[in-house]
């Protein structure tokens, strides 16, 4: 079983295969950052330095847009990583060792003792639909390998049609790593940027998740449910034992 570390908001440490992963990597101080024409408020600090992470194998960057998912400390990161997996677009604008990737697109990893994890790309909706031109590229990933049970990151995802699409290609899954929290801002007149609680909730049944890891849903003021919304959410679908904080 893979193990998970969530550090807060979308940064979360994946050891899977004998290998070990960063998801979007925010690193910087509580503080407000521009977006756009928006503003994000970082209320909370990550809770580990690069320096305490140590090296990983790849980075599994969502999109490279937006703050609350690449700060300026976690682009600084990214020169360290012999590899970032990220959006096509995201891939042209990061340089150095990005990859970009469609969805449906893998790329295998050789690992440590022999074998490898095969690392795909799958679609994810920041928004609702229609949202990408305003959004950008949005990407989540599948983890798999021959012995080992399945992991899902979902990146920034609001959309259940998606889910149920990857849950069709890979389902069941044996742990999904769910970015939720309800993010909302003024754009598209506050609608779900990501899941809500009760959607988390149902993805988990849609993929057929052994375990669930609830990530990026705290440490951004834009985010409007936690922790307790997601427990009472999942107690609500009879899911409370598959949910597990990090």
């Amino acid at each position: 079983m893979a193990d998970i570390r969530v550090f807060g908001g979308p940064t979360a440490l994946i050891e899977f295969g004998g290998l070990r992963f960063l998801t979007d990597p925010t690193f910087d101080q509580p503080g407000s950052y521009p977006s756009g024409d928006r503003v994000l408020t970082k209320t909370a600090p990550t809770a580990v330095t690069p320096a305490e992470l140590g090296p990983v194998d790849a980075v599994l960057l969502s999109h490279d847009e937006h703050p609350d998912n690449l700060d300026t400390s976690g682009r600084a990161f990214l020169a360290t990583a012999p590899l970032v997996l990220v959006t096509r677009s995201g891939a042209g604008r990061l340089g150095g060792s990005a990859r970009g990737l469609a969805p449906w697109e893998s790329v295998e990893l050789p690992r440590p003792d022999g074998g490898t994890v095969t690392v795909t790309a799958v679609p994810a909706q920041h928004g609702p639909d229609g949202c990408e031109p305003v959004i950008g590229e949005v990407i989540g990933f599948m983890l798999t390998a021959a012995d080992l049970p399945s992991l899902y990151v979902s990146g920034d995802n609001a959309s259940l049609a998606v889910v149920k699409e990857i849950a069709d290609r890979f389902g069941p899954v044996d742990t999904a790593l769910l970015f939720a929290g309800a993010a909302r801002t003024l754009i598209f007149d506050g609608a779900l940027l990501t899941l809500d609680s009760a959607q988390a909730a149902e993805a988990a049944a849609v993929l057929g998740a052994r375990r669930v890891v609830p990530a990026h849903f705290d440490s951004w003021g834009h985010f409007t449910e936690g922790r307790e919304a997601l427990e009472a959410a999942f107690t609500a679908a009879g899911l409370a034992d598959r949910l597990q904080f990090c």
